[in-house]
């Protein structure tokens, strides 16, 4: 038995994963405007409760780089995570193995050990949240790169700014506004929401079409909080898709969701 961790700019998610199944959450938000003894005792105290004697493992997923000796650099939404041994301070406290890898990379790697991903080559996961990620399993490999970077997609050039300012929860907060209400207000069929959905749809349909060019992938799947309101932006969003230059190729692309996060966890110990 393992334990699986998510941090995120928002909130921070663990669970006891079990042979890929993942029981006993627990989500704490993530005081992310804190130093890093702050941070570090909420995930302390997170991970003290669910610890016992079967757990032999615990997986970190960050929104960060990390090296290969599980030290985090640069972690986004966080900024006082400029330089974090995660790994190190972990294993020191609780005494058994300790993996950290970037959570695009974990959320990816969850996909790929998941029905949805089962016979798939090549998958791309993107993470809709406080910001935007993507992982990238290619040719049935994970694929992080030198640094464990590869996928920052969000930081791409889009429109006037990135895709993060357009396909995350930036989006909603550079309007004034949240995705968390302008989904409950779409939901009661406010017209001004709906709109707002849909152009954000358009946004992700633009990038689910650039990581196609770039990866020619067989499956996409989405995470991130947003991602459990796929079905107001999905419509827009695969109306931009039908734009894609090659019709044959983006017509075989497999597209879900998964708003649960558990993709993630299972993905941190993997």
């Amino acid at each position: 038995m393992r334990i699986g961790v998510d941090i995120g700019g928002t909130k921070i998610r663990a669970g006891l994963v079990d042979q890929a199944v993942v029981r006993d959450v627990i989500t704490e938000p993530c005081p992310a405007g804190m130093g890093k003894e702050e941070i570090l005792s909420v995930i302390l105290g997170m991970v003290s409760k669910l610890i016992n004697d079967e757990v032999d493992m615990i997986g970190f997923g960050v929104p960060a780089i990390v090296d290969k000796e599980g030290v985090v650099y640069e972690c986004v939404n966080i900024p006082s995570w400029d330089r974090v041994d995660l790994k190190g301070r972990m294993e020191s406290e609780f005494g058994i193995p300790v993996v950290v890898n970037n959570d695009c990379n974990c959320f990816v790697r969850g996909v790929a050990k998941s029905s949805y991903g089962a016979g798939s080559r090549d998958i791309v996961g993107i993470t809709l949240g406080t910001g935007v990620g993507a992982g990238l399993y290619l040719n049935e490999e994970l694929y992080s790169g030198q640094n464990s970077c590869a996928g920052e997609i969000g930081c791409m050039s889009y429109k006037d700014k990135d895709y993060e300012s357009y396909c995350s929860s930036q989006f909603f907060a550079n309007l004034g506004t949240t995705a968390v209400d302008e989904a409950f207000k779409a939901r009661s069929g406010d017209e001004n929401s709906l709109l707002l959905w849909k152009e954000f749809g358009e946004n992700v349909g633009n990038l689910i079409n650039m990581v196609t060019l770039a990866y020619d992938p067989q499956v996409i799947v989405l995470g991130g909080g947003i991602s459990s309101a796929f079905d107001l932006f999905e419509p827009s969003m695969r109306g931009c898709m039908a734009r894609f230059p090659y019709t044959q190729v983006a017509s075989k692309i497999k597209i879900f969701s998964d708003p649960s996060g558990d993709f993630m966890l299972i993905g941190a110990v993997m």
